[in-house]
């Protein structure tokens, strides 16, 4: 997200976009922070325990919208952590940890159908943002991905990551590298290499970075072109959300920054 302090000052507007910004941030921090919370707060509970709430139930669709936050998304043609077309109407980013049960719920429930319904017909777009929050394995996980990425395997580790059962198996170095030969990750030394080294801790911490900026506490937390969703929440909530911002999209046209 370009930095606010590279706006001009020569206009009254752009000397404003500072502040407009920071409250698009602040608001969408809240509404993130707030809705999904209890579902899967990290201090007080494993992930493997009970969720003190529903994280299904915990926001409510449609909560707002705020297109200064499309900045978000990277739109780069060559990322191996996105799926979609890099001018697609929609752009969802997803903020998400493997060792999370509810994103393991919306990678098998409702993920490949918005792949099916959205992804595949040019009109979403979907950017992953690793956000480990379950400690040393969570983090150790999202490396894995990323060095999987760097062998255009990040979508296949993701599947084995989240398949049933998976997480139970823990993330340890030879079980991810043995999700990696799962997923078909074809030099497992350089896997090995990439896995341990400074840029995917780097590229690792970015994103955590931006999804604590935005106040993404809890897993799953998405951005759908400004719109946030906290949690796993039924699949209508989705397609009503794409199908919104879609149509707005269309609305607007090419002027909107596309």
């Amino acid at each position: 997200m370009p930095s606010p302090s590279s706006a001009p000052s020569s206009s009254s507007s752009s000397s404003r976009r500072p502040y407009v910004i920071g409250a698009g941030v602040a608001v969408a921090a809240a509404l993130l922070g707030f809705a999904s919370y209890t579902a899967t707060k990290p201090a007080d509970r494993a992930p493997d325990s009970a969720p003190a709430a529903s994280a299904e139930a915990s926001t409510p669709p449609g909560a707002g919208v705020y297109p200064e936050l499309e900045a978000y998304a990277r739109r780069d043609a060559g990322d191996p952590l996105a799926t979609g077309r890099a001018d697609a109407p929609v752009v969802m980013i997803e903020y998400a940890d493997f060792r999370c049960g509810y994103c393991g719920k919306f990678a098998r429930d409702t993920e490949p159908e918005l792949i099916r319904r959205y992804v595949e017909k040019g009109v979403l777009r979907i950017e992953w943002r690793n956000l480990p929050i379950f400690g040393e394995e969570s983090e150790r996980a999202a490396r894995a991905a990323w060095a999987a990425g760097r062998q255009g395997r990040f979508w296949e580790f993701h599947r084995a990551a989240y398949a049933e059962g998976a997480k139970e198996q823990g993330f340890s170095t030879e079980r991810v590298t043995a999700l990696a030969r799962e997923a078909g990750v074809a030099d497992l030394d350089r896997f090995a290499r990439d896995l341990d080294g400074a840029a995917a801790r780097d590229a690792v911490a970015a994103d955590q970075r931006q999804g604590e900026r935005l106040g993404a506490a809890s897993t799953p937390s998405f951005l759908v072109n400004g719109r946030p969703i906290a949690g796993a929440q039924p699949l209508e909530t989705f397609t009503q959300t794409i199908d919104a911002a879609a149509a707005a999209a269309k609305k607007s046209g090419p002027a909107a920054g596309r």
